[in-house]
């Protein structure tokens, strides 16, 4: 249990520091050009459905998972 809760602490950390570094870096995570945003013509309707920054984030994540998989073996 606790090198679960350590491994999840590790993975929580990286995460929060690759963000930091990518919004100190530039780039302008959820406001990148694939980022979908509509607001109805009344503004009482708003969409927004960040999908490069989802697949960005999911990347990133693919990537330590699988290293972190072939660390443990």
């Amino acid at each position: 249990m606790g090198r679960t809760l350590m491994t999840i602490g590790a993975v929580i950390f990286v995460v929060g520091a690759v963000i930091w570094l990518v919004s100190r870096i530039g780039i302008p995570l959820g406001r990148l050009p694939g980022d979908v945003s509509w607001e109805s013509e009344s503004k009482n309707v708003k969409i927004y459905a960040p999908f490069a920054t989802m697949i960005i984030v999911s990347v990133i994540l693919t990537i330590i998972m699988n290293v972190i998989s072939r660390l443990r073996k």
